[in-house]
């Protein structure tokens, strides 16, 4: 039998969406990905679970009211993900890297990259899987897409084609989908 597991780099998630102006709705999205491995499936194919991986926003000692209100609202939203059937959550830290011209903070999302290649290697090891959906602009990912390949399992890949990274992703991939327009039309949260 068959066996899928879908990863979502949510900040890439974001980032994708913010440019094309679309909300996203994540179980539309991982209903998506899997209607479109499927179909390529011929023996049909089952999905462990979907993966989805970001941090929390930066947060002040003590938090600002703005800080704390987008904190807050984050936290809501990973909480409703937990809620969706076969969903996990993986949240990686924010770290303060320095400081701008301005004297203002740069934030950096850190170990979200590791948690998501860490996954794809363990589950792949395990054999937990047959099949790996990965959502990701990241060229890191790379290194964990031939791990993964290396122990039998078939990598798709679901990227941006118009982003840097996409061609080392793709030249990695066994399959690739692009996430286009018509693409995150059918994952579009309404309101």
């Amino acid at each position: 039998m068959f066996r899928l597991a879908i990863l979502i780099d949510g900040a890439y998630l974001d980032h994708i969406g913010m440019n094309a102006d679309v909300r996203v709705d994540c179980e539309k999205l991982a209903n998506e990905i899997y209607l479109r491995v499927a179909a390529r499936t011929p023996t049909g194919i089952d999905l462990l679970r979907s993966y989805y991986y970001n941090s929390l926003p930066h947060r002040s000692n003590p938090p600002t009211a703005e800080e704390q209100q987008r904190y807050d609202s984050r936290y809501r939203f990973f909480d409703a993900l937990r809620y969706l059937p076969s969903f996990t959550v993986r949240l990686g830290v924010v770290k303060v890297r320095g400081n701008d011209g301005q004297g203002q903070p740069i934030f950096e999302q850190k170990q979200v990259d590791l948690l998501m290649g860490l996954d794809l290697a363990l589950l792949s090891a395990k054999r937990s899987i047959t099949h790996a959906a990965v959502v990701t602009g990241d060229g890191d990912m790379v290194p964990a897409f031939q791990a993964a390949q290396r122990e039998g399992i078939a990598v798709w890949c679901f990227t941006d084609e118009t982003l840097g990274s996409a061609q080392e992703l793709w030249r990695a991939a066994d399959e690739r989908v692009p996430i286009d327009g018509d693409f995150l039309q059918a994952i579009r949260r309404m309101k």
